[in-house]
């Protein structure tokens, strides 16, 4: 069952910053702590997605007290808000990022090279599963697994078979 944030996709791509986030928090009664603000400061700089591991390491660089359970409850109260998101891309652990920037993925089971695929790349699908299904996907949360183009040129292991 989906999680109701009751804000719209526009108002989370409205996040242009921390304090932004920061004062949706306070709006829902939630408090603007110290780790929070690290979190999200992380979140705004990054460039990638981010494990856990990786946002807890980052904010520990930065507060050495902050613990990883700390970080996974602060995640947690921000995919509520609507503001982070997770993914699964291919066999690693859960990553995340601001809302307002995610997208599809694209992962060759060979190489292990990484595509972002735009929304529209999706549509038929969303239509499809609406319509036959009742169900609504959310393309952002997975990756489709493959092989790129130059796997599938060299051949490879199944020889371009699947």
């Amino acid at each position: 069952m989906a999680k109701q944030t009751g804000l719209s996709d526009q108002a989370v791509a409205g996040f242009g910053s921390v304090e932004a986030v920061l004062e949706l928090v306070r709006a829902r009664g939630g408090r603007a702590t110290s780790s929070r603000r690290i979190l999200l400061e992380v979140l705004f700089d990054a460039t990638d997605h981010l494990s856990v591991e990786e946002l807890a390491a980052a904010v520990q660089e930065r507060a050495p007290d902050v613990h990883l359970s700390t970080v996974y409850r602060n995640l947690e109260d921000l995919q509520r808000l609507g503001v982070v998101v997770h993914s699964h891309l291919g066999h690693g652990p859960a990553t995340y990022q601001l809302a307002s920037l995610a997208h599809a993925h694209f992962i060759c089971e060979e190489c292990g090279r990484r595509f972002e695929a735009s929304d529209d790349m999706f549509r038929g699908l969303a239509r499809a599963a609406k319509a036959r299904l009742g169900f609504s996907i959310d393309p952002h949360h997975f990756a489709i697994l493959g092989r790129c183009a130059e796997c599938e040129a060299a051949g490879g292991v199944g020889g371009g078979q699947r």
